[in-house]
């Protein structure tokens, strides 16, 4: 065994020491302390084609209630030591906080959504994270005025002293009998699931643990059907059937899937007709049903999975309406009424060529659908045989997409445009006509948006291709003579956009003069699937290429000066940032990786990880000889080497299951000890949550200040000048949206 270092007792003393030599000394200027040490212990795991060395993998520890304390003693000194190193900038962190926590004004946060004789709402009470679940009485046209506003999941009471809060799915019973939902205390992404009586509002004494978020009632007097998480990867799991009232021992197994490289999720149809079981992965969906008034059937397979096919697939009135792309690889839209003949399927959409079919929302009234044009989305709404009653595209370098939907016989669809400087506006179309009945913007006031910019570029690739980039600035404090400081953003990963979404943490860097850019590099789906497959695998080097691609033409071009230029990732998009890192780090002053992916190799090796065996598939298999040779010459941990870095901030949450913490842990322990450079490289680890972070509102502008602390100082901006108070931005503005979700399952890291 190592002899024991003498720095965990020094530790304490040095950070006092820093925190009161350097209160008057910006990030760049100071003399940094050490960081904390991390004990180099060498192991070396078999592979199927060598063993693997790696000196940090002790701080690994799986165990869901409880971490190691060497474990937590050396995540905590990181903490410290961070906080050390940015306390010069306390002042500049305290100001951001509250800047940003001023132009949030938690009010009724949600639009109302028609359910089954009621309009649903969240609403927040000033100075509480959490929300109530409101509802109130009404027809599918509106809600009566005249009706009592009644709470029906009070979120602050469930939450108080939880360490963690989420909610997933809440949903009534088609009878209006029973209220079931599901939430995570922990923060890992595994829910439990609890029944009330909505006549008494008692609690009924059955309490479902560890399943996934997404559920499905049928139509009879209390049968639920959930999926139930494999304790181990939790993100995979069996259907299973519930009855109220009932023993869950008693719980009835519905469909197990064999394949570990497909998720499953529960849901309930459009029509309510059915239970429907997605079986899905990246290239292969399957679809089960079990009909709703009849839950004790078995599980029917209504879509075989084909290779190559993936189908999305609802079922309103008596037909199904099906998103597929048998026939064309950006999906068209069919309508059935027998699953079972294909031969009498209709198009209703054609494939387009540069239009991608991204979603729909099946309605009694219409048909509502997602599509993207060279790489900007909008909704349009179409009657029930397909024909156009009206389109809704996005502003310049913003997006649009569809609203919450609960009710198939709903008489209006919610639309919502933003952009990275525009807060969400939403528009309630009538499904009858199109027409717009109402709209909402979300309020920033006090703070005047008019000379906020953004804009949609088309940045050149090494190899030919264009890459779009959303551009935001704002306009007397950014200017184009090549001064700007700029922050470049990215994804690039499971064929999911990386959408231009309102922020409102962001005007507080444009505010002072940063340029934001989105990078939608190759590996998202904002040119549809070929985006996507042209960096899947052993191809996903080019998402590499384009962000420093995109870069430099930012630079080119004078957006920016070219040693102010920073990089921003989460989760996939963190993998992407530490891969720049490794090939091109020298082109930026600072990163931020948060929740990064970094050991990919490793986690593609071990099948017992949350997501490994669905995302051989998007990373490639480690498995065979090719698959693991091309994942070894890019993953960020294995590429880690003797040369300059940028200064960088990586975050990551004690309890995260999709990039559990050990893994950004051993990555900025190697990096610290390979590179060759001064520059600081930062840990911060949310010790009370998981991979979405803490979601408290405090919580959140917190996070922010301190990341956009750490670019201010390094482009120099410390002192700068912020905005004056905003109040008045709507919660849901401030929270980032989460992934696309399919049956209450996330389906990405």
């Amino acid at each position: 065994m190592a002899a024991m270092s003498p720095w965990p007792c020094l530790l304490p003393l040095v950070l006092c020491w820093t925190l009161a030599q350097a209160q008057a000394q910006g990030l760049a200027a100071q003399a940094l302390p050490a960081p904390p040490q991390v004990e180099s212990r060498a192991q070396a795991a078999s592979g199927p084609f060598g063993e693997r060395r790696d000196e940090y993998q002790w701080l690994r520890d799986d165990d869901p209630r409880a971490k190691r304390p060497e474990v937590l003693r050396q995540l905590e000194a990181e903490n410290r030591y961070t906080e050390a190193v940015l306390a010069p900038l306390r002042g500049l962190r305290e100001k951001l906080q509250q800047e940003i926590l001023s132009r949030i004004a938690p009010a009724e946060t949600g639009v109302p959504v028609y359910d089954n004789g009621w309009w649903i709402w969240r609403q927040y009470a000033p100075g509480v994270d959490h929300p109530r679940v409101m509802r109130r009485r009404g027809t599918p046209e509106a809600p009566d005025p005249a009706a009592r506003a009644e709470v029906l999941l009070d979120l602050p009471q469930h939450a108080i002293a939880q360490r963690s809060y989420s909610l997933g799915q809440v949903q009534a019973s088609p009878d209006g009998r029973w209220l079931a939902w599901t939430e995570d205390v922990q923060g890992r992404g595994s829910f439990d699931l609890y029944i009330q009586d909505l006549q008494t509002r008692r609690l009924q004494p059955e309490r479902l643990r560890g399943v996934q978020e997404g559920f499905a009632w049928a139509a009879d007097k209390g049968t639920l059907f959930y999926v139930r998480q494999n304790p181990v990867t939790l993100h995979r799991g069996a259907v299973w059937r519930h009855q109220v009232g009932s023993e869950v021992a008693s719980d009835v197994l519905v469909h197990e899937e064999a394949d570990a490289g497909l998720f499953v999720g529960v849901r309930a149809s459009a029509s309510r007709r059915w239970v429907l079981i997605d079986v899905f992965g990246a290239d292969t969906t399957e679809l089960r049903g079990v009909p709703a008034d009849a839950p004790t059937e078995a599980a029917r397979v209504l879509l075989p999975r084909r290779p190559g096919v993936r189908v999305q697939a609802e079922h309103v009135g008596d037909r199904w309406l099906l998103r597929s792309n048998a026939e064309a690889p950006d999906f068209a839209l069919l309508a059935a009424e027998d699953l079972a003949q294909p031969a009498r399927w209709r198009t209703l959409l054609p494939a387009r060529a540069g239009v991608v079919l991204e979603g729909m929302q099946a309605f009694d009234a219409a048909i509502v659908v997602e599509e993207r044009v060279q790489a900007r989305r909008r909704v349009r709404v179409l009657d029930a045989q397909g024909q156009e009653r009206r389109v809704v595209d996005a502003a310049p370098g913003g997006t649009v997409a569809l609203g919450d939907s609960r009710d198939a016989r709903a008489a209006r669809v919610q639309v919502v445009q933003q952009s990275p400087v525009r807060p969400p506006l939403t528009l309630e179309l009538s499904l009858a006509s199109g027409r717009e009945l109402s709209r909402r913007q979300e309020p920033v006031k006090g703070h005047e948006l008019s000379a906020y910019r953004s804009e949609l570029l088309w940045a050149p690739a090494r190899d030919g291709a264009r890459i779009p980039v959303t551009v935001a600035w704002r306009e007397g404090r950014a200017r184009r003579d090549g001064s700007a400081p700029l922050l470049v953003e990215g994804y690039g990963a499971y064929g999911e956009s990386l959408e231009p979404l309102f922020g409102v943490q962001r005007l507080s860097l444009l505010e002072r003069g940063f340029v934001i850019a989105l990078a939608h590099v190759r590996g998202g789906g904002e040119l549809g699937r070929a985006w996507f497959d042209a960096a899947r695998g052993a191809a996903k080097p080019r998402s590499f290429d384009d962000f420093v691609d995109v870069t430099d033409y930012l630079v080119a071009e004078r957006w920016a000066a070219a040693g102010k230029v920073f990089a921003q990732g989460a989760s996939a998009g963190g993998l992407l940032v530490a891969a720049v890192a490794n090939r091109a780090g020298a082109r930026y002053r600072g990163m931020v990786l948060d929740m990064p992916f970094v050991d990919v190799l490793g986690a593609m090796l071990d099948p017992t990880l949350a997501l490994t065996a669905p995302e051989w598939s998007q990373w490639g298999d480690p498995r065979e000889r090719a698959g693991h040779d091309a994942l070894a010459a890019w993953s960020p941990y294995d590429n880690i080497a003797a040369r300059d870095y940028p200064a960088m901030l990586v975050t990551t949450a004690l309890w995260d299951t999709r990039v559990p913490f050990d893994g950004p842990a051993r990555y900025v322990a190697r990096l610290r000890a390979r590179k060759t450079d001064r520059n600081p490289v930062l840990l911060h680890v949310e010790m009370n949550a998981g991979h979405d972070g803490e979601a408290g509102l405090a919580e959140r502008p917190r996070q922010w200040a301190r990341q956009y602390a750490f670019f201010l100082d390094l482009a120099g901006l410390a002192a700068a000048p912020g905005a004056a108070a905003t109040p008045g931005v709507d919660a849901a503005a401030v929270l980032p949206a989460g992934e696309k979700m399919r049956g209450g399952i996330k389906l990405t890291r």
